[in-house]
C-alpha cells in the first residue's frame, strides 16, 4: 500500500468496507448483508461495514477460542514483547489512523483524532512492558506443603466498545486480555467500524491468526449473540446503563466475569479561590467541548461558588466562542460534529427541554460552519445553561452532547451532597488553591476517578472507572489486567 493510500481516509475506507477481520484474514458477512458508515461532517456515505449476526460471531469465536490455547503458552513476556510491537507499529500509522476516526466519527483531526491515535498506541506499549508482571504469590500455610496461586489466562474475552473514541477504549480492554494469555473477539460500534478495523489490520501483522479478532453488527444481531456464546469467558463491555444492564444479566446466567464503563454525569467543584483562567481552561478540557461533549467524563455539572459564578460564566463562554467549528480534517478545526443522526436528535431534545425550563438559561455559543460543503453535516452549536439547580433533568441524565450546566453555591455542604446527588459516579474534578479543602472533597466524592486541578483524559497507567451506576471493575492498569482478565489457581503441594 503506498503512503498517499494510507493518509487517504477515503480510499482507506473504501479498501477495508464490508469487511471484518476474523482468524487473521479480512472477510464479509457470511450473509452478504452490510450498513452505510456515514462521514458526519457531510452526511455522504464513506463505505460499507459488514451486517455481523451469530454465524460470524460464532466464526470469529471459534477461531479466537483455537487460536488461544497456543497463544496462552507463549511465554508472557513474549506476549508482552509482541504487544509492544504493535505498539510500534500503531505509532508509525498515527497519522493515517487519526484522519480515518476523523472522517467516521467526526472528531476534529487536531484536537481529538490525532490525540486519540497517539494515546492508543502508547496503550499498547504500556502494558507490553507488563508482561513480566503476570505473578502468583506463596503462601506461609504449612512448613511441609508449598502453597502458591497462579494467575493463568481467562480464555476468549469478548470485548463490545463504543463510537466516542473507539481506538483507546479497545486498546484498554485488548492489550491486558493478550498480554495475559487470552484470545479476544471485538464487536465495533456500528457507527465508527473503521479506524479500529485498520488497527486490528495492524496488529494482525504480528500476532498469530485468530488471537484478535473484530466483527461489526448492531447489538441484538451481534453483540448479543457475543455476550451469550459458551466460548466467551469473559465480557468488558463500555456503552449505555440500560444496555450494560443486559449485558451483566446474560454474563450472569453464564455466571461469567463483566467489567462495565457505563458513563457519567461528572461534577466539576470551583471554589471561590481559584484561578479563574486555569479554571476556564481546565472547562474547555473538562466538559470536552472539541469532542462536542461526547464523553463519559464529561464536565457536564459545573458547580461554582457565587463569589466567582459571573465572571466564570464571562469567561467560559467567550473561550467557547473563541473555538473553530468545522470540517474534522482542517487543521484549524477546533470542533467537529455530532456522530450521528440519531444522537444529534437526542441532543437538540436536550437543548430544548432546557430552554423550556422556568428558570434556566440557555447560552447558546460559538456559530455553525459557513462552508456549503457542510451544510448537511451534523455541527451543533455548544449550550452553556445557566441558573440551574441540581434537580433539573439536564443535570440529572447523561446527555453526550455539548451542553453543560453551571450550578451557583454557596454552602459547602450542600454543594457537596448535590454533586453527589446522581446515579452515577465516574468521574470530578476539584478547583482550588486550599489543600484541606481538596482532600476533604476528594474523599467524600462518590467517583472513581478524581483530579485537583486539572482534567486529564483517560490513558494508560491511570486506573479508571466508575461506582453506582457508572460502572463494575477499573480499566488502564496493572491491576486491571491480573483482576480482570486472569483467574487465579491456588496449588498446594505436600512435602512430606
Amino acid at each position: 500500500m503506498s503512503d498517499n493510500l494510507e493518509l487517504n481516509p477515503r480510499a482507506l475506507a473504501a479498501r477495508l468496507s464490508g469487511k471484518h477481520l476474523i482468524d487473521g484474514q479480512l472477510v464479509g458477512s457470511l450473509s452478504g448483508r452490510t450498513f452505510d458508515v456515514i462521514n458526519p461532517a457531510t452526511r455522504e456515505v464513506i463505505a460499507q461495514s459488514p451486517y455481523g449476526e451469530a454465524a460470524d460471531v460464532s466464526s470469529a469465536v471459534e477461531s479466537a477460542a483455537a487460536a488461544q490455547k497456543s497463544w496462552a503458552k507463549v511465554k508472557a513476556r513474549e506476549r508482552g514483547r509482541l504487544i509492544s510491537e504493535c505498539g510500534r507499529r500503531l505509532m508509525e500509522h498515527v497519522e493515517e489512523l487519526g484522519r480515518l476516526v476523523a472522517l467516521e466519527t467526526g472528531k476534529a483531526l487536531r484536537t481529538e483524532s490525532r490525540v486519540e491515535a497517539s494515546v492508543l498506541a502508547d496503550a499498547f506499549t504500556f502494558y507490553g512492558g507488563l508482561g513480566s508482571e503476570i505473578k502468583g504469590e506463596t503462601i506461609p500455610f504449612d512448613t511441609n506443603m508449598l502453597t502458591m496461586t497462579v494467575p493463568q489466562p481467562i480464555g476468549v474475552v469478548g470485548a463490545i466498545i463504543p463510537w466516542n473514541v473507539p481506538m483507546l477504549l479497545m486498546a484498554l480492554k485488548i492489550a491486558p486480555a493478550l498480554v495475559a494469555g487470552n484470545s479476544v473477539v471485538v464487536k465495533s460500534a456500528e457507527e465508527a467500524p473503521l479506524a479500529v478495523l485498520r488497527v486490528a489490520e495492524i496488529m494482525n501483522q504480528v500476532l498469530p491468526p485468530g488471537v484478535f479478532n473484530i466483527i461489526s453488527g448492531f447489538g441484538p444481531e451481534c453483540g448479543a449473540p457475543l455476550v451469550v456464546h459458551p466460548k466467551v469467558a469473559k465480557i468488558s463491555f463500555t456503552g449505555s446503563v440500560e444496555t450494560g444492564k443486559l449485558v451483566a444479566k446474560a454474563a450472569a446466567e453464564k455466571i461469567v466475569p463483566v467489567t462495565l464503563e457505563l458513563g457519567g454525569k461528572s461534577p466539576m467543584i470551583i471554589f471561590a479561590d481559584a484561578d479563574l483562567d486555569r479554571v476556564v481552561n481546565g472547562a474547555i478540557s473538562g466538559m470536552r467541548f472539541t469532542r462536542q461533549g461526547q464523553s463519559c467524563t464529561a464536565a457536564s455539572r459545573m458547580f461554582v461558588h457565587e463569589d466567582i459564578h459571573d465572571a466564570f460564566v464571562e469567561r467560559l463562554i467567550a473561550r467557547v466562542n473563541a473555538l473553530k467549528m468545522g470540517d474534522p480534517l482542517d487543521e484549524a478545526t477546533d470542533i467537529g460534529t455530532i456522530i450521528s443522526k440519531g444522537q444529534y436528535e437526542t441532543v437538540k431534545r436536550y437543548v430544548e427541554l432546557g430552554k423550556n425550563t422556568p428558570g434556566a438559561v440557555a447560552n447558546v455559543c460559538n456559530k455553525l460552519p459557513d462552508d456549503p460543503r457542510l451544510a448537511d453535516g451534523l455541527f451543533l452549536q455548544p449550550v452553556i445553561f445557566t441558573n440551574m439547580t441540581n434537580d433539573m433533568t439536564l443535570c440529572q441524565e447523561e446527555i453526550f452532547g455539548p451542553v453543560t450546566c453551571v450550578i451557583k453555591w454557596s454552602d459547602y455542604e450542600t454543594m457537596l451532597s448535590e454533586a453527589n446527588g446522581t446515579d452515577f459516579g465516574l468521574a470530578a474534578t476539584v478547583w482550588t488553591n486550599d489543600l484541606k479543602l481538596a482532600m476533604d472533597a476528594i474523599h467524600r466524592l462518590e467517583a472513581g476517578f478524581v483530579q485537583v486541578n486539572q482534567n486529564l483524559v483517560v490513558q494508560a497507567a491511570l486506573p479508571y472507572g466508575g461506582v453506582k451506576k457508572s460502572g463494575l471493575g477499573k480499566e488502564a492498569s496493572l491491576e486491571a489486567m491480573i483482576e480482570h482478565f486472569t483467574k487465579k489457581k491456588t496449588i498446594i503441594i505436600n512435602m512430606t
